[in-house]
């Protein structure tokens, strides 16, 4: 790996536009959205029974997208109920563009919005430091995952954050697309840093079921255009695929040979597919919903 090479998280603003533009390239919003639409009410129609007030934490919000989408839907299944909407969210640029985002949203009387700037595993410390652990309805780790040291541990910690009928929503790549491909050919030739990118569904099933953990699961199958990272000079396209290998300006930094083989593969079959003229990266989302009995 060349030197001048380095993780995309060296520069957090760039992460921030990277991760936006790979979102808006892709339906993974669109899906989800359908899925809290279709799936989500029978799944928490028990969880806020009698309740006065529901308590929701989000861990890794972003930018509050998914967030409100989900806010929307408990108001609709508990009509009239206090929620109290905890975020936990470590980029200050993210946690501007959700309060930028609640401004523009209408219906949010009842909800409440508490701030936690901080990663997961320092709001795990803090409330472990505290001895004060409170308990929440609906916990959701939106594609997360990737950015915690130890991923067991933090699925079994706000598992244990889960009130009587809660529900945690974890979602994140599933295994065998083009993510994983990446990864396992070109892992060791990108920059490293101290933070798990690796890990998929299939592992995340594992942990469940070694804690016995009572969830469903769905598959979502992703449409990401990644069309302009073929397109020299695009700076939509090296943005894309800064996304896409962890690198900071991987098209102007990695050596020659390693980005002639990324494009190479991305255009490939095991990574991608051709469909109206465009390429799209195979890129499948995995969403467990976990029920505290």
């Amino acid at each position: 790996m060349e030197a001048t090479m380095m993780s995309l998280f060296a520069d957090s603003s760039r992460y921030v536009d990277a991760f936006h533009l790979f979102v808006k390239s892709s339906n993974e919003h669109q899906l989800m959205q359908e899925f809290v639409d279709t799936k989500l009410p029978e799944l928490i129609s028990s969880m806020g029974l009698k309740k006065q007030g529901i308590e929701v934490l989000g861990v890794g919000s972003g930018a509050g997208e998914i967030d409100l989408q989900m806010i929307s839907l408990i108001q609709a299944v508990y009509p009239g109920v206090r929620i109290n909407n905890n975020i936990v969210e470590p980029s200050a640029k993210q946690i501007s563009c959700y309060k930028e985002r609640i401004a523009k949203t209408k219906g949010l009387d009842n909800v409440t919005f508490s701030w936690h700037e901080k990663t997961s595993h320092e709001f795990e410390s803090e409330i472990k430091e505290s001895k004060q652990l409170k308990k929440y309805d609906f916990i959701h780790m939106i594609q997360m995952l990737y950015y915690v040291k130890d991923v067991e541990a933090t699925i079994k910690f706000f598992s244990s954050c889960l009130a009587p009928k809660g529900k945690l929503i974890i979602s994140l790549v599933s295994d065998n697309t083009g993510w994983p491909n990446l990864w396992e050919k070109y892992g060791s030739r990108l920059p490293l840093n101290d933070l798990c990118f690796h890990i998929t569904a299939g592992s995340v099933q594992d942990i469940l079921n070694s804690m016995g953990a009572k969830y469903v699961r769905f598959d979502l199958q992703i449409d990401t255009n990644i069309t302009k990272c073929f397109v020299e000079g695009d700076s939509t396209g090296e943005l894309l695929l800064d996304f896409l290998t962890d690198t900071c300006e991987f098209n102007k930094c990695a050596p020659p040979d390693l980005r002639d083989q990324v494009l190479h593969d991305l255009k490939s079959s095991a990574f991608s597919v051709f469909k109206n003229g465009k390429i799209l990266f195979l890129n499948k989302a995995s969403v467990f919903v976990v029920e505290n009995s």
